[in-house]
């Protein structure tokens, strides 16, 4: 405590002001003189006593901030006392549980990013591994020539697979990092869905499906055109997946002054009630799923709208079909 020179100046400060004071009143009151003495050393000794207990608290707050440092947030020092200390001492409390609940969070994201890298190793391993197996029976110089444009098909097939994934995984994590911006324009629902299902038709023509679409031309949201097109890609690229030969697709647009809805519908297999609450998780794959899905579509359609200030509600039935609704809610 001496040791500080404030405490230092004003204990010497304070004597030599008492000294003065008590021999001027012994000079005029040798018995005032003495008690003066005896008072002022008191009140010294009180003011030391009690800047001694201050310096005993500020030293426990150290330890506790050494102990937090330390990643130790069980400690707790509220108190409900008033005066500088005890609200420095919430404050602090305040602050431990805020560090708490970051390192908390931290530890949830490094075990979701260790998850993630393992099913995005898995992903890849495979397409990669049957690759390998196919350029080895490439280099076989008696293979013969329909078996040669049969690999080579293959390698290109797993090639954009590959491709679309780390593709989709960059989007999502330039998402999941905040460094995507998300405009917000008017977006008119029947450009939207022109715009998706450009690369669609292909697919849909291949499986000779039924494509239906209903809704009014004047109804829009306001919101991103490009991201949102990405999100209803994905929901139609399931739909159209799960769907057999002949099968139906549709989609119905409305607006009413609460939201913009867009139904996404298929007449496809259909998702089982114990998978439905999982279709949006990450690499998720349910008993359904495809060979060549990686259970990543629907995760980023659901992310995408989400960060729109939008909802993304699935209803399904095996053998009759799924259907997908997007909400965007007018602020």
């Amino acid at each position: 405590m001496f040791r500080n020179k404030g405490i230092s100046r004003m204990l010497m400060s304070t004597i030599m002001i008492a000294l003065i004071g008590t021999t001027l009143i012994t000079l005029i009151n040798p018995l005032a003189g003495v008690a003066a003495l005896l008072s002022m050393g008191s009140l010294i000794g009180i003011s030391l006593y009690f800047n001694h207990q201050r310096y005993k608290e500020i030293k426990t707050l150290s330890g506790y901030l050494r102990a937090i440092s330390n990643g130790q947030y069980s400690m707790d020092i509220r108190d409900n006392q008033e005066g500088e200390l005890s609200i420095l001492k919430n404050d602090i409390y305040k602050v431990t549980l805020m560090l708490s609940k970051q390192s908390e969070y931290l530890g949830q994201d490094k075990k979701h990013l260790a998850g993630a890298l393992s099913d995005i190793s898995h992903q890849l391993k495979t397409p990669l591994t049957s690759m390998l197996v196919m350029i080895n029976l490439l280099s076989q110089a008696r293979l013969a020539e329909e078996k040669r444009i049969e690999f080579t098909g293959n390698i290109e097939k797993q090639l954009e697979r590959m491709d679309w994934l780390l593709s989709s995984l960059l989007k999502l994590s330039k998402i999941d990092a905040g460094t995507t911006v998300f405009k917000k324009e008017t977006v008119v629902v029947e450009d939207l869905i022109q715009q998706a299902l450009e690369p669609m038709w292909i697919p849909i023509e291949l499986k000779s499906q039924e494509l239906v679409i209903t809704g009014e031309k004047a109804v829009t949201f306001e919101g991103d055109q490009k991201w949102t097109s990405e999100a209803i890609i994905n929901l139609l690229k399931n739909g159209i997946e799960h769907t057999p030969e002949k099968g139906r697709i549709s989609i119905h647009y409305e607006e009413n002054p609460l939201y913009t809805e867009i139904l996404i519908k298929d007449t496809g297999k259909g998702i089982s009630k114990a998978d439905l609450p999982n279709v949006f998780k990450r690499f998720y794959r349910g008993k359904e799923a495809s060979e060549n899905s990686v259970g990543i579509g629907l995760a980023m359609a659901q992310t995408i709208v989400e960060n729109q200030q939008g909802s993304l509600d699935v209803k399904s039935e095996v053998g009759k079909g799924t259907e997908f609704t997007i909400r965007f809610h007018k602020s």
